[in-house]
């Protein structure tokens, strides 16, 4: 069975949103040893869009001669959607597209096309970290999961940034083809089959504002030199010259997060940090940071990050990698 893939592009697509699915697809191809998967790049008028990053990018078909059944319609994101939210035409088109489309799929920030032509209404859905915030206040219809690389609601897929449209892609594959299919794509990418954890393991899990006290300030640079120390919130309110309930109060007002939240982020952000770059012990790390015992570390981990120190650290580490 020949399936056809529809990518939508415009100006300013992000390239990995389409050429890491591509390649997923087209592996899957050679590991099948057929033509499993049949792609066609579309643009507003055919012809070339250029890429954020510079290149150009050729589309064979415009809208208008993109017709007929399509298996999998998979809308691409990048800066440019900013711009393309607002174009008529294209995102008229997405929606009569997703009428005829087994399923619908969306890479990155690719989801907010999807959401403009309604395609999410009622659904669960995720993009790029940085954005799920912007998505859930321009569409409170949409129910937007900050934390997984991908979320499947029905016949709808989207995906969190960049390269997670590659793990949705293999999740496509395994979907139509088998999971010894995908696993065999998945070893010749040297990719997971399923990335453990979510984009929290990518993102700065604390997007606190940056207080305007300079005592607020200092606080803060004592802190990410004494992870080790008390950071309680009553000997953090002594260092601050304040009562604990004003400094409570003023701390998350300045910041927008409570202290004990700033404290466990700033806490897991070091850990992070020694994981991927340092030779240093699970347990000597659970130490320096603050977390005081391994089973501490790997609770919060679990819960922040939903993956363990040492699963953390054979992804990310560069020595490991090296």
């Amino acid at each position: 069975m020949n399936r056809r893939v529809v990518f939508v592009v415009y100006p300013g697509l992000q390239i990995l949103d389409l050429t890491g699915p591509l390649e997923v697809f087209s592996s899957a191809n050679r590991r099948a040893g057929g033509s499993a998967y049949t792609t066609e790049v579309v643009s507003a008028d055919g012809g070339t869009v250029r890429a954020s990053c510079g290149l150009d990018v050729g589309a064979r078909r415009s809208l208008r001669t993109c017709r007929g059944p399509i298996d999998t319609l998979v809308v691409v994101g990048g800066d440019g959607t900013r711009q393309a939210i607002h174009d008529d035409r294209l995102i008229a088109w997405i929606r009569a597209a997703a009428g005829r489309a087994r399923r619908v799929t969306s890479v990155c920030s690719g989801s907010f096309l999807l959401a403009r032509a309604g395609l999410l209404d009622g659904r669960r859905a995720t993009t790029h970290w940085t954005r799920c915030t912007e998505l859930a206040q321009l569409f409170p219809s949409v129910t937007v999961e900050g934390d997984p690389i991908f979320v499947r609601d029905g016949n709808v897929w989207t995906s969190a940034g960049v390269t997670a449209g590659m793990d949705l892609a293999l999740a496509l594959v395994e979907d139509d083809l088998g999971a010894d299919l995908a696993r065999d794509v998945a070893r010749w990418l040297v990719l997971f089959v399923q990335r453990p954890g979510g984009q929290a393991q990518f993102s700065a899990q604390l997007a606190a504002q940056r207080p305007r006290r300079t005592s607020l300030r200092h606080l803060e640079s004592w802190m990410a030199d004494h992870l080790a120390a008390d950071l309680s919130v009553p000997v953090l309110a002594a260092r601050s010259g304040m009562s604990t309930r004003n400094f409570a109060r003023t701390f998350r007002r300045e910041t927008g997060v409570t202290p004990a939240a700033y404290v466990e982020t700033v806490r897991v952000e070091a850990a992070r940090r020694l994981l991927e770059t340092s030779p240093r012990g699970v347990a000597d790390i659970a130490q320096a940071c603050g977390f005081g015992t391994v089973e501490t570390m790997h609770r919060v981990f679990r819960r922040t990050l939903d993956v363990t120190p040492g699963d953390y650290r054979r992804r990310f580490s560069s020595r490991a990698t090296a």
